[in-house]
């Protein structure tokens, strides 16, 4: 790993909110998906930031799942916090809920994601990550999870280059 001291959860966690405008409308009338992958992209990246101390880049989306539409109005919180740390890299869990501004009930969940980061040097490359420290049951469930997903998606990754590799191998 590295021998940079742990940092907990809760220091690098994030939250930025945003009211949607007639900008951020898809054909449908509703906001753009890509307005709120680019909402969930720069919370992630100042948890990234935060938690390492400098320059972090997207290094992939895991995963995004939108489960409600928001609309024109809606007062989007995003909360973004680390989940897990590797050497140079790190999953960044993140919520989307959404306040509508219509409405007086409490905010609801529209979407999740999770996303990799890699820290870099002043060169642009990989640099050492402090260790996340999970603060409490449902810090460790993530960090548990996380590992999970890495594991997958390291798994993926490796059969994929194996199905290239033997296509390129066939006459």
């Amino acid at each position: 790993m590295t021998d940079l001291p742990g940092k907990p959860t809760a220091a690098s966690r994030t939250t930025l909110s945003h009211i949607m405008s007639p900008n951020d409308v898809n054909l449908l009338g509703t906001v753009h998906g890509g307005v709120i992958m680019k909402l969930v992209d720069d919370a992630a990246g100042a948890v990234a930031g935060r938690h390492s101390g400098g320059p972090a880049v997207t290094a992939s989306m895991d995963e995004m799942v939108f489960l409600e539409p928001v609309r024109v109005g809606d007062l989007v919180h995003v909360h973004a916090q680390v989940n897990w740390t590797g050497r140079t890299s790190m999953e960044i869990g993140v919520k989307v809920l959404a306040e509508r501004w219509n409405e007086s009930r409490p905010a609801s969940r529209v979407a999740t994601a999770y996303l990799v980061f890699t820290a870099v040097d002043e060169n642009g490359k990989p640099r050492p990550v402090p260790p996340v420290i999970p603060e409490n049951d449902r810090d460790r469930g993530r960090y548990q999870e996380a590992q999970i997903r890495r594991t997958h998606r390291l798994a993926r990754r490796r059969e994929i280059q194996e199905l290239r590799d033997r296509a390129r191998e066939r006459p």
